[in-house]
């Protein structure tokens, strides 16, 4: 097993997100920490996906490609410039914050992939096409997970 490591300041790993990062709050992104980047590494994609939707296909909320593998911290509502957002579940290029259905915690898988090559990806690339263009060329993972339930009174 690798070092790679994903954490954020705003919650621990399998900890409640704080609402400002979800539907019910400022939808923006989390801060988040990166640590133990193999150094053969060229590149670092991100997705973020709810593994618990009640439908039969992966949501997925965040896809962030060509990350330079120098990079530290993903700063909350980060600009992204040096990086490729891609398609959300929605086909929009940005971070969707977690929104379940009232009153069921889901949970919020943030998975991080160190590259040996840059891809050959654009805007236009969602999880599906990123996932496949990663095969054999993954060196090391790592995910981290936030919780999030969705109240009526708030």
């Amino acid at each position: 097993m690798g070092k790679l490591k994903l954490e954020s300041t705003a919650f621990k790993h399998n900890g409640d997100m704080p609402k400002k990062y979800t539907c019910q709050g400022d939808e923006v992104n989390p801060p988040l920490k990166i640590s133990g980047v193999p150094k053969k590494a060229k590149s670092l994609v991100l997705i973020m996906t709810d593994p618990d939707a009640p439908i039969p296909i992966t949501v997925t909320h965040w896809v962030i490609c060509h990350l330079d593998s120098k990079t530290k911290k993903i700063k909350e509502n980060d600009p992204f410039k040096n990086a490729i957002i891609g398609k959300n579940m929605m086909r929009q290029n940005k971070y969707m914050g977690p929104c379940p259905p009232f009153g069921r915690k889901h949970r919020y898988v943030f998975k991080l992939y160190a590259l040996d090559e840059k891809l050959n990806l654009d805007s236009r690339s969602g999880r599906r096409k990123v996932v496949k263009a990663m095969e054999g060329r993954i060196i090391e993972e790592t995910e981290f997970i936030g919780l999030y339930r969705k109240m009526k009174d708030e």
